[in-house]
C-alpha cells in the first residue's frame, strides 16, 4: 500500500447524511445529486466525497454514520435541503485506490488496521472520507480512482 502524507486545506462541503451500512451511501449520493443540481452547485464539476463519522469495528452497521458530500466555495449558498460542514485541514494520510469502489471497504481495512499501526504515526479525533476522482458514469469499474484521507496528529 502506498501512503502519501500531505498538509490539507480545510473544506467546506454541503452534505446529505446517511445511517447505515457504510456500502450503502450510494443512497444518500443518490439524494445529493438533484439538490445540488437544482441549486447549481455541480457547475464545474465537483469534487464528491465521502465523510465516515463511526469505526465500524466498534459501531453496529446499523448505526454508523456518514455524509455524501460535495465541496463547495466559501461564498456559495446552499438550500435548506443539505447541510454543511467544515472538515479541518491539516496533516493527512492519502492512498489511492483504482478500482471497484466495492473493494474499498478491504482498502480502509489494510489502511487502517495495517499500515497505521506500523506508521508511527497516530489518527487524531475527526472524520475520514473518500474523495472520488471520477464517476461511474463516465468509467467503467476496473478505472474508478478513490483517495482516502485519514486526519494524522
Amino acid at each position: 500500500m502506498r501512503v502519501e502524507l500531505k498538509e490539507m486545506q480545510e473544506l467546506r462541503v454541503a452534505t446529505i447524511s446517511h445511517v447505515g451500512p457504510y456500502n450503502q451511501i450510494s443512497e444518500a449520493f443518490a439524494r445529493l445529486g438533484p439538490i445540488a443540481a437544482s441549486a447549481g452547485l455541480l457547475e464545474p464539476r465537483p469534487t464528491m466525497l465521502a465523510i465516515y463519522h463511526d469505526d465500524p469495528g466498534t459501531t453496529t452497521p446499523a448505526e454508523l454514520r456518514s455524509d455524501a458530500a460535495i465541496v463547495v466555495s466559501p461564498q456559495a449558498k446552499l438550500p435548506a435541503d443539505l447541510g454543511e460542514q467544515r472538515l479541518p485541514g491539516g496533516r493527512y494520510a492519502c492512498t489511492t485506490h483504482v478500482g471497484p469502489y466495492e473493494q474499498l471497504g478491504d482498502v480502509w481495512a489494510r489502511f487502517l488496521g495495517d499500515w497505521l499501526p506500523r506508521s508511527n504515526e497516530r489518527a487524531r479525533d475527526g472524520v475520514s472520507d473518500e474523495s472520488y476522482r471520477n464517476t461511474p458514469a463516465e468509467f467503467p469499474k476496473e478505472k474508478l480512482v478513490a483517495a482516502l484521507y485519514v486526519p494524522l496528529v
